[in-house]
């Protein structure tokens, strides 16, 4: 569902700009699910902006391989926060 709406919100002009960022566990599963990173390979090419936790990614010994998937590897917490503040919306699932 997020992989949907996300590509759709880009896509469709709901959301401008459109950014996923990839917390926790996912970190792991976005490196290494060849399935997962065509997805978010294919929402870059689209104008997706992808960002993943840098402690998270860390924590499961995956920044570099997410940093090959072109996906951008950063402490988020500040710049998240940032982000709400300036009004933007969030969607977790």
């Amino acid at each position: 569902m997020v992989f949907m709406y996300t590509r759709n919100s880009k896509l469709r002009g709901w959301w401008d700009p459109v950014r996923l960022i990839i917390w926790g566990p996912s970190a792991k599963l976005t490196a290494t699910d060849p399935e997962i990173a065509d997805h978010l390979a294919q929402m870059q090419k689209d104008g997706v902006e992808v960002w993943a936790c840098k402690a998270c990614a860390d924590r499961y010994g995956v920044s570099e391989q997410l940093e090959k998937q072109g996906i951008q590897v950063l402490y988020v917490g500040a710049p998240f926060t940032e982000m709400l503040k300036e009004g933007w919306k969030s969607l977790t699932v």
